[in-house]
C-alpha cells in the first residue's frame, strides 16, 4: 500500500475540490428540498384532496425508485431532449439543464423533498389535539395556529429523523459522479484509481472523509436535538 501518493499537492487540491463539491450539493440540495417539503407537508395535510392526492402520488414515486434512476432521468432524460436543448441559450430555466451541477441538485433537492416531506407530514398529523384546542381557545386562527404551534412542534420532533436524512444524503452524494465532470469525493478517489491503480487506499480515503463529515453532522444534529427537544425529557422528581 503507498499512501503517500494521498499526500502529493495535486491529489490533495483534487479531494479538496471534491470536498467542496460534496458539501455545496449537500447543503444546497437540503436548502432548497426543505422549502419544497414544507410546502409538501402542508399540502398533504391540507383540505384539499386533489392536491393531497397529487403530493402523495410525488412522494410516492420518489420514495419507490432509486437516486440513481432519478439522477438518469433528469441528466439523460430531461436535459437531453431535444426541445430543452433547443432552448439551453435562451430560455429560462432550460439554460441550467446543460449544467450537470444543476441537475444533480434538482434531483437530490427532489428526493430529499419527497422523504422530508412525509416525515414533517406525519409530525404535524401527530400534534396533540390538546395543544391545538388551547391554540384556539385562545383565540387563534386556523393560520396562527398551524404558525405559532403546530409546525413549531412538527419540526422539533422532526429533527431526529431528519438528522438521519441528512447523513443519507450526504452518503448519497457519491452517486453524484454518475453525471459526467461532476468531481466530488467519489468521483476524487476513482480518478486517483485510474491514475495510480490504487483502489484501496484512494476509496479508504474517500471513506474516512465522508466518516468524519458523517460524525460532524451527527454532533450537530445532537446539540440541536438535546436544546431543542429539552421539553420533551422526562421530568426528575
Amino acid at each position: 500500500m503507498n499512501f503517500a501518493v494521498l499526500f502529493e499537492p495535486q491529489n490533495i487540491a483534487l479531494f479538496g475540490t471534491g470536498i467542496a463539491t460534496t458539501l455545496t450539493l449537500l447543503f444546497a440540495s437540503l436548502a432548497v428540498g426543505a422549502v419544497m417539503a414544507l410546502v409538501f407537508a402542508l399540502l398533504l395535510t391540507g383540505p384539499w384532496a386533489p392536491l393531497r392526492w397529487l403530493v402523495g402520488a410525488y412522494t410516492y414515486v420518489i420514495r419507490g425508485t432509486p437516486l440513481l434512476i432519478q439522477i438518469y432521468l433528469i441528466y439523460y432524460g430531461l436535459g437531453q431532449l431535444e426541445w430543452i436543448q433547443a432552448r439551453w441559450d435562451s430560455v429560462w430555466p432550460w439554460t441550467h439543464f446543460k449544467e450537470p451541477f444543476f441537475c444533480a441538485l434538482l434531483a437530490f433537492a427532489l428526493n430529499t423533498a419527497g422523504y422530508t416531506a412525509e416525515m414533517l407530514a406525519g409530525a404535524i398529523r401527530e400534534t396533540s389535539a390538546g395543544e391545538i384546542e388551547a391554540a384556539q381557545a385562545y383565540g387563534m386562527s386556523r393560520f396562527q395556529v398551524m404558525l405559532r404551534v403546530v409546525l413549531p412542534s412538527a419540526l422539533r420532533r422532526t429533527l431526529p429523523a431528519y438528522s438521519n436524512e441528512v447523513v443519507m444524503m450526504l452518503h448519497a452524494t457519491s452517486l453524484a459522479s454518475a453525471v459526467p465532470s461532476m468531481v466530488d469525493v467519489t468521483a476524487a478517489a476513482s480518478s486517483i484509481y485510474s491514475t495510480y491503480y490504487l483502489p484501496f487506499e484512494a476509496y479508504l480515503a474517500a471513506a474516512a472523509i465522508y466518516l468524519v463529515a458523517s460524525f460532524c453532522l451527527i454532533g450537530l444534529f445532537k446539540v440541536g436535538e438535546r436544546h431543542l427537544l429539552a421539553y420533551l425529557a422526562p421530568r426528575a422528581r
